[in-house]
């Protein structure tokens, strides 16, 4: 089989016509969520039948979800069921809470599994962290979608993750892109060899200089893209010529600060529409950047396709595959009377993401802030002093060095 379902090879007609019948059914369904009730009210489901149509409507973000739970836990009125109804309930840093189940591969990855050519016969290492946060379940179910076998190895412990590799026999890695140089860098220090003939990636950028390392050693490395809220958003094929919106989302690139359509080509933020009828987000304003690359997927999948990801609209950065958000560091600050401001910076080191944390202060010992900065950043990183007032006057709080071409 070429394809995961025949939703993949549909035709434009064919897609318009489903666009237009599931636009409808989504809100109508999204109105019995008490907070997209409030949201939509003066809408009429029937009249939602295309991108336009749904470019009328208001825009939804982090900070809502965010606000909407603390004053109703968990949810905030953003779901169809009821709390005991889901299986799982995760908290992503913020925090933000997000429901899953175990039913009919929630999460949608499954698809992007198909693509990348894990099946039946492969054995899923997976080191997505199982706990709190989702992307461990999310495997965990693209991996039964297919029919391989999972090692829930999660992240930490490299000397037994290599071992349990190398006597199970793991064909596929999923994680983020660094961690895996980590495991073969590990084999390589034991003198063990592993089976991993692919990788699934994603909760970081895969860059271009990284995956050539993969490659040569045999390891064929595809990338996803998906966030806690609304699952799978895109994901590269065999082809790997941008990357192919998964049938169960709608797709928007706008105007930063707008929900404005942007034409083909130009970078915006990235709006998705989830279908999930039990966590039914409109209009989802992901903070992230990409465009829109024209035609179609040489490998025959016909949904629209994305370049990727390429920054962030707001200042928060995925280092290590952890988001750092601006109040992360603003609380950072507030924790340490003596600090007046704060910079974070993420650069790349031997191919793995790294992070510096300067402080303008007058105390002269970084070791005194490095919990400080674990705990409010959720992350390990070099804590440099510098002079008050030697930041540079930009607004930055978060600067990103990486390059991405």
């Amino acid at each position: 089989m070429t394809y995961y379902d025949e939703l993949e090879t549909r035709s434009a007609d064919e897609r318009e016509d489903s666009l237009a019948r599931d636009l409808a059914r989504a809100i109508a369904n999204a109105q019995t969520a008490p907070a997209l009730a409030r949201a939509l009210r003066d809408v009429d489901p029937a009249e939602i039948r295309s991108r336009a149509d749904l470019a009328r409507l208001p825009l939804i973000r982090k900070a809502e979800l965010s606000e909407a739970q603390k004053k109703k836990p968990p949810f905030g009125g953003y779901t169809t069921r009821h709390p005991h109804e889901f299986n799982h309930i995760f908290q992503s840093p913020g925090p933000i809470y997000e429901p899953g189940r175990v039913e009919g591969d929630w999460f949608r990855l499954g698809r992007f599994a198909f693509a990348a050519g894990l099946g039946s016969s492969d054995i899923l290492h997976n080191c997505f962290g199982y706990h709190l946060t989702p992307a461990g379940m999310m495997f965990e179910s693209a991996a039964r979608a297919v029919g391989a076998a999972v090692l829930p190895a999660g992240t930490g412990q490299t000397e037994l993750q290599v071992r349990a590799a190398a006597d199970i026999g793991t064909t596929a890695y999923a994680g983020t892109p660094d961690y895996l140089k980590v495991i073969l860098d590990r084999a390589d220090e034991m003198g063990v060899e592993l089976s991993l003939a692919r990788a699934l990636v994603s909760g970081g950028a895969l860059f271009p200089s990284l995956r050539k390392t993969y490659m040569d050693r045999g390891i064929k490395t595809l990338q996803c893209y998906a966030t806690a809220d609304v699952g799978l958003i895109a994901y590269e094929s065999p082809a790997m010529e941008g990357m192919i919106v998964d049938e169960g989302v709608i797709v928007e690139i706008v105007r930063p600060g707008t929900g404005d359509p942007v034409p083909e080509g130009e970078v915006g933020e990235v709006v998705v529409t989830t279908l999930n009828p039990d966590y039914p987000l409109i209009r989802f304003a992901t903070g992230d950047m990409s465009a829109v690359l024209p035609g179609e997927s040489p490998c025959g999948r016909t949904n629209m396709r994305i370049k990727g990801w390429m920054g962030r609209a707001d200042q928060t950065a995925k280092i290590k595959g952890m988001f750092v958000r601006p109040e992360q560091v603003a609380q950072l600050v507030a924790r340490h009377p003596e600090v007046s401001r704060a910079r974070v910076v993420a650069d790349r080191a031997d191919e793995m993401d790294v992070m510096l944390v300067q402080l303008e202060t007058t105390g002269q010992n970084p070791a005194v802030y490095e919990a400080s900065v674990l705990d409010a950043l959720k992350l390990k990183g070099r804590v440099e002093l510098v002079a008050p007032g030697s930041l540079p006057n930009d607004g930055l709080v978060i600067e990103d060095r990486r390059q991405y071409d």
